[in-house]
């Protein structure tokens, strides 16, 4: 198979956690002044990095939020992963087999990856190879984070196939010059989520992990050897 690496995204592509990550921002962001829902959350800040996001609203609230901002999103994230958060369905034996590197590219910190994946129970099947936004200088929709995981693993950015569930990761895969699978099959997902993936440049889209096999072997099979 001519693909040296899949790169998937974790939050909405392997942990089931945008709603609940969604709610604990949008809890945090009103308590501090800046009123806004769950739903609000998803549709301004899906795919962008926590870091870009808090100048976002800084900007608008013309002001600094508190120092102590980002500890209280991960304070209120990670109490409602222990208790809400599971893996997507049929993602831990999709990953499996695909006899193909894998590592993971996420807008999230460190922590939050890593205890996201552990409590979906996926994080001994993709570590250490975990890549966040906060060890490129620009975060999704610009490649920065897609090129550094490829050049990290050793794989030619023409010949990585990304696996998203947002606008700005299929931007910023596609800004990398890979190919992206459009995932719409998480919770958070409406009716129009797919049609915006295709929009944003996904190749191919598709809502059951149980295809991703299937898919990426279709793409090996298209992509010229090098």
């Amino acid at each position: 198979m001519n693909i040296d690496l899949v790169i998937f995204d974790c939050d909405g592509v392997l942990v089931d956690s945008e709603v609940i990550s969604c709610r604990a921002h949008a809890e945090t962001l009103t308590r501090h002044g800046f009123p806004i829902t769950p739903d609000g959350v998803l549709k301004r800040f899906l795919g962008v990095s926590d870091r870009e996001a808090r100048q976002i609203v800084e900007t608008e609230l013309g002001r600094a939020l508190p120092d102590g901002f980002e500890a209280e999103v991960k304070q209120a994230t990670l109490s409602f992963y222990a208790d809400d958060l599971n893996a997507i369905a049929h993602v831990g034996d999709a990953i499996a087999a695909l006899d193909i590197p894998t590592c993971v590219a996420s807008s999230g910190t460190p922590e939050k990856i890593r205890h996201g994946l552990v409590c979906a129970g996926l994080y001994d099947q993709l570590a250490p190879h975990i890549f966040s936004a906060v060890q490129v200088k620009r975060g999704k929709p610009a490649p920065d984070l897609f090129l550094f995981a490829a050049e990290q693993m050793g794989a030619n950015p023409a010949r990585c196939v990304v696996i998203e569930d947002s606008v700005p990761g299929v931007s910023g895969a596609r800004a990398a010059g890979m190919t992206v699978l459009g995932f719409f099959g998480g919770s958070h997902c409406t009716a129009e989520h797919e049609d915006m993936l295709r929009k944003a440049g996904a190749a191919v889209t598709f809502a059951d992990m149980r295809e991703l096999p299937g898919l990426i072997a279709g793409i090996g099979a298209k992509t010229p050897v090098m």
